[in-house]
């Protein structure tokens, strides 16, 4: 039951700080700006495109790519220190997240995901 409050407490407060800092965001703005200031700046010229059609969908492929296997270098470092202490538990534990990531390579390759032209 005590977590169940605390719980409540937690959400009511994380509640009230989006509220508050909602309400300094609409009234205490120093320049809310015109419509032809709130326009992306391109050279002095007005957009010709939207800011979010210039970008091909292979870009996000890459960059989910690029995550996974930044990803896997932040589970590495740990396993590192963990691997002194454990032995070969951890360096079969490491062999398998290696492999599934392999797997991951290869079928990123199989589609090509990896070209970019």
């Amino acid at each position: 039951m005590a977590a169940l409050g605390a719980a409540l407490a937690v959400f009511l407060g994380a509640l009230g700080a989006v509220g508050v800092a909602r309400w300094l965001e609409g009234n205490l703005r120093y320049d809310r700006g015109t419509a032809p200031r709130r326009v992306p700046f391109l050279g002095g010229h007005a957009p010709s495109t939207h800011a979010w059609s210039r970008y091909h969908v292979r870009y996000y492929t890459m960059a989910l790519l690029f995550l996974a296997f930044d990803m896997e270098m932040v589970f590495m470092y740990p396993w590192a220190v963990v691997f002194v202490e454990e032995g070969a538990v951890a360096l079969a534990e490491m062999v398998m997240f290696i492999a599934i990531l392999l797997l991951g390579i290869l079928y990123a390759w199989r589609e090509r995901a990896l070209e970019w032209a």
